[in-house]
Order: structure tokens, then C-alpha cells, then sequence
């Protein structure tokens, strides 16, 4: 099996490499035009959006234990639709305002159910009704289901951090603001992990040389 790091390395090239064949064919402008119409109250245009994002949300929102994605996923677009005339951007800072809302949403869910004694076990099935998606591979890229349980085993910020980056696809600067952190805490927490996992993951092996993923 091949150490988390290189994983990582690999999910988020092969994320890159999916978002060049649907995104880079598709301007920034005509992104602009489609959250115009959007803030215009078209309905088109708001189906496009979520289309676009909602399949990454759910999976953020899934892989660190939401006990109810789907609807959490339906909150988190009713606020960012809610938002749309107070957003100007481009489609990364697009992708972060959701990401921004998904995480403050599901904090205040874990924060609930951390008041009422509920805890939920990690689930990695998908919901059947999801064509497989771009989300879905990332995750496979991890190796296993034992592989993504050591996700579970990091500390919350860390985890937080590796979820956001390979789920979410998010470059360290998004996270950043995501979790209202500064760009170098963010890249140390991914070391922290990272180093983490491969002592984890190993059993004991030489861990492999460093991607050096600083992407930004």
C-alpha cells in the first residue's frame, strides 16, 4: 500500500486533472454569468451551482460524520442561495463561501449532537442514488476503509484539514479561510497528519520521501 502522503499527492493531481477537463474548458466568465443569473433569481442557473457543488459538500459533510448529509447539504445551499447577493467572486472564491457554510453547519450539528450524548460511526457508503463522482475517487485514492478510519484516529483539526483538502479539493489558502486559520497553520496541521498517518499506516516502515504539495 502506498503511504498517505503519497495518496494525498495522488488524489489531489487526479482532482486537479478532473477539474482541467471540466472547469478549465469552462472561463471564469461564464461562471460569472451563470452566479448573474443566479443572483437574478433564475432557476437554471441556481440548479448549476448546486449540480456543481453539492456532490463535493455531501462528501465533506458524510466523511466527517454528519448524521444526516443530505439534509445538512439542502441547509447549507438554502443559506448559500440566501448569500448570493451579498457574494462577489470568482468561482475558487465561490468554492470556498460554500465550504465556508458547510463547515459552520456541520460544526453546529456535532455540536448539538455533543450535548445530547449522540455519537455516529464513520460511513463511507454513498448514497445510491449519486452517480460515482469525482469525490468518490478521491476517497478510493486513500487505499481502504481501514485507511480512512485513521482519518478518524487524528485530532479534530487536523482531520478537519485532510477532509477539506481531499473531499473538498480545496487548495491550502481556501481551507485557510475556510476554518479561519492562517496559511501556515493550515500546511502544518497537513504535516502533523500526514506524518501521522504514514507512522499509522506504515507499521513501522520507512515512510516516503515528501510530495512537497504546497498548493495554493
Amino acid at each position: 500500500m502506498a503511504d498517505p502522503e503519497s495518496a494525498l499527492s495522488r488524489a489531489t493531481s487526479r482532482r486537479r486533472s478532473s477539474r482541467a477537463a471540466s472547469v478549465d474548458v469552462v472561463p471564469d466568465d461564464a461562471f460569472q454569468a451563470v452566479l448573474l443569473a443566479a443572483q437574478s433569481g433564475a432557476q437554471w442557473a441556481c440548479t448549476n451551482l448546486w449540480v456543481d457543488h453539492a456532490p463535493a459538500v455531501m462528501a465533506f459533510l458524510r466523511a466527517r460524520g454528519s448524521h444526516e448529509p443530505e439534509d445538512l447539504t439542502s441547509e447549507v445551499f438554502l443559506a448559500v442561495f440566501d448569500g448570493l447577493d451579498r457574494f462577489h467572486g470568482d468561482a475558487a472564491a465561490f468554492r470556498t463561501f460554500v465550504f465556508t457554510i458547510a463547515y459552520r453547519r456541520l460544526v453546529d450539528e456535532l455540536r448539538r449532537r455533543s450535548k445530547r450524548g449522540h455519537h455516529v460511526e464513520w460511513d463511507d457508503e454513498l448514497d445510491e442514488r449519486r452517480s460515482p463522482s469525482a469525490e468518490q475517487a478521491a476517497i478510493d485514492q486513500l487505499a481502504d476503509a481501514s485507511t480512512r478510519a485513521l482519518l478518524e484516529g487524528l485530532p479534530p483539526d487536523q482531520r478537519d484539514v485532510m477532509v477539506l483538502r481531499i473531499i473538498g479539493d480545496l487548495t491550502v489558502d481556501q481551507v485557510a479561510d475556510v476554518l479561519g486559520k492562517r496559511q501556515g497553520a493550515v500546511k502544518a496541521l497537513q504535516r502533523r497528519a500526514l506524518e501521522s498517518l504514514r507512522k499509522k499506516f506504515s507499521g513501522g516502515r520507512t515512510p516516503g520521501a515528501s510530495s512537497g504539495d504546497s498548493r495554493e
